[in-house]
């Protein structure tokens, strides 16, 4: 059991983010993982024209790394926007436009995992009508998903850092879940358990892990505080992992740390050999 054990990929929109983007397939591979995740690449637009998503393909293909996990549009990410599912008007028009590229790309490459952020409360704007939008939005999404065998993800972020974001625990993330199964009967929405989100949010990881480790389709660690690297704060990374492999979990541990003011690759100091 430990670090050896796991499945670790690293999330490009994250590490390695001193190099263009089409360059940190090939550096994640030079550091020694074969997987990697990505936040949607491309803030500007939810419908990048066909040379780009063929340009990411040959890198991720030409390095030799899975992608085992992509994000929907989200609006402006790394920002202030939370996702754009759950926003009325132009961001959920975006998010729709870009399920069927998003789903495409990731079945072109082989993924099989799509994270849906549910997007941030706006001011004046209904809770409910946005929280019906949300289910409109990740109903289409599920049953896209589907379509190329696919899972669904809902991630919880962390109130501290994500003040407007109403999915701020576990049980909001997994209610939410649990409405989309409801109502698509597909079975493919799966929770995106996030250790570090989690623990901003000063939830019993241990309970969480038992509680849901049966619905949960990823998993992400940063350490805390501070977002490092494990073992630049406190979290016991390395015993909640096992607490997830042993209450079933067996798939991907996504790396979404800062590496602070160093070169990414330079961060994996904690890993062994």
């Amino acid at each position: 059991m430990g670090y050896p054990d796991q499945r670790f990929d690293v999330n490009l929109s994250i590490l390695f983010t001193e190099l263009p983007l089409l360059e940190r397939p090939a550096a994640a591979a030079a550091a020694g993982f074969s997987a990697v995740e990505l936040w949607w690449p491309w803030i500007e637009t939810p419908t990048p024209g066909h040379a780009e998503l063929d340009a990411l393909k040959r890198a991720l293909d030409d390095a030799g790394t899975q992608l085992v996990g992509l994000n929907f549009y989200a609006g402006r990410l790394p920002g202030p926007d939370r996702g754009a599912l759950s926003v009325p008007g132009a961001e959920s028009d975006r998010f729709r436009a870009n399920v069927e590229v998003a789903t495409a790309f990731v079945a072109s490459v082989g993924c099989r995992a799509l994270n849906a952020l549910y997007g941030n409360r706006v001011e004046g704007t209904d809770p409910a009508a946005q929280d019906e939008l949300a289910l409109e939005n990740l109903v289409l999404a599920a049953h896209a998903a589907h379509g190329i065998g696919a899972t669904l993800l809902i991630e919880a972020l962390n109130a501290p850092e994500s003040p407007h974001y109403p999915l701020v625990s576990a049980p909001a993330a997994i209610e939410v879940v649990d409405r989309v199964n409801a109502a698509t009967g597909l079975g493919n929405a799966k929770f995106l358990l996030d250790l570090y989100h989690l623990s901003m949010n000063g939830e019993d990881l241990g309970q969480v892990i038992t509680a849901y480790a049966a619905k949960t389709g990823h998993v992400q660690i940063a350490d805390n505080p501070g977002r490092g690297a494990p073992g630049t704060g406190s979290l016991p990374l390395e015993r909640l992992l096992d607490e997830l492999a042993d209450a079933g979990y067996t798939g991907h541990v996504g790396l979404e740390y800062k590496p602070g003011d160093r070169p990414s690759a330079e961060s994996f100091g904690w890993l062994p050999a």
